[in-house]
C-alpha cells in the first residue's frame, strides 16, 4: 500500500459520515447554495438558503427575480450583488436551455453564468452521484500540503488528484480533505500534533514538526 492510499485510507476512517455540509433538497437548490458558498462559509450560506428556499426553489422562479429582492435574502454571503445577478442569469438559461432541469454535466454546467469548475463539480457529485473531485480552498490546502498533489493553482490541482487517486474515491476523497482541512489542517496553525497522517505529510516532514 502506498502513502497515498494509506492517507486515504485514514481519512476514510476518520471522516467515513462526513459529506456535503450544504443544505438542499434538489441538483437546483444545491447548485444556487455552491455559488453562494464562494468565500463564504456553508453555516453562513445554510442561513441564507433556509429563508430563501422556503420562498423560492425553482430556477422558473429565481429566472424572474428582481436582483434586489435575491439580495435581500443573501445579504449575508459575500458578494451578495454579483452572486445574486449569476444566480437569476444561471436560472434564466437552465429554464430557455435546459427545459427547467440542471444539466449533470460538467460540460454543461460551466456554460452557466457564475458557474466554475468547481461548483460543476460539487453539483455533478452531490446531487447527481457522479465521480468528482471539487477542488475549493480547503481540497487545495490540504492536497498540496500532505502531497496528494504538487500544484499552484485549483485546476491543476484537480487534475493531479483525478491521476493520483482512484476514481471510486473521488467523491468521497474531497469531502474527507474539505473536513480534515476544516478540523485539523486549517490555514493558520494546522493541529498536526494531532493529526492522524502526519507521518505521510510532506508539510509535517519538511518543517521538522
Amino acid at each position: 500500500m502506498d502513502s497515498i492510499e494509506k492517507i486515504l485510507e485514514v481519512l476514510e476512517n476518520e471522516y467515513k459520515d462526513m459529506g456535503c455540509a450544504l443544505n438542499f433538497n434538489s441538483p437546483f437548490e444545491l447548485l444556487v447554495a455552491t455559488m453562494l458558498s464562494a468565500q463564504t462559509t456553508d453555516v453562513t450560506v445554510n442561513k441564507a438558503t433556509e429563508k430563501l428556499f422556503k420562498m423560492y426553489n425553482k430556477p422558473e422562479e429565481f429566472s424572474v427575480l428582481k436582483p434586489e429582492i435575491l439580495e435581500e435574502y443573501i445579504k449575508i454571503c459575500g458578494f451578495y450583488k454579483t452572486k445574486a445577478r449569476n444566480i437569476i442569469s444561471a436560472s434564466q438559461k437552465i429554464v430557455s436551455e435546459y427545459n427547467g432541469e440542471v444539466p449533470d454535466s460538467l460540460q454543461e454546467l460551466v456554460k452557466l453564468p457564475g458557474v466554475g469548475r468547481k461548483t460543476a463539480n460539487v453539483v455533478i457529485s452531490n446531487a447527481f452521484g457522479k465521480d468528482a473531485i471539487a477542488v475549493d480552498t480547503h481540497v487545495f490546502r490540504v492536497s498540496n500540503r500532505i502531497g496528494l498533489s504538487k500544484a499552484k493553482n485549483v485546476d491543476e490541482t484537480e487534475k493531479q488528484l483525478m491521476e493520483n487517486i482512484d476514481k471510486k474515491y473521488w467523491s468521497k476523497a474531497h469531502h474527507w480533505l474539505i473536513w480534515h482541512g476544516r478540523k485539523i489542517c486549517t490555514a493558520r496553525k494546522p493541529k498536526c500534533n494531532i493529526c492522524p497522517i502526519a507521518i505521510y505529510c510532506n508539510y509535517f516532514k519538511d518543517n521538522n514538526l
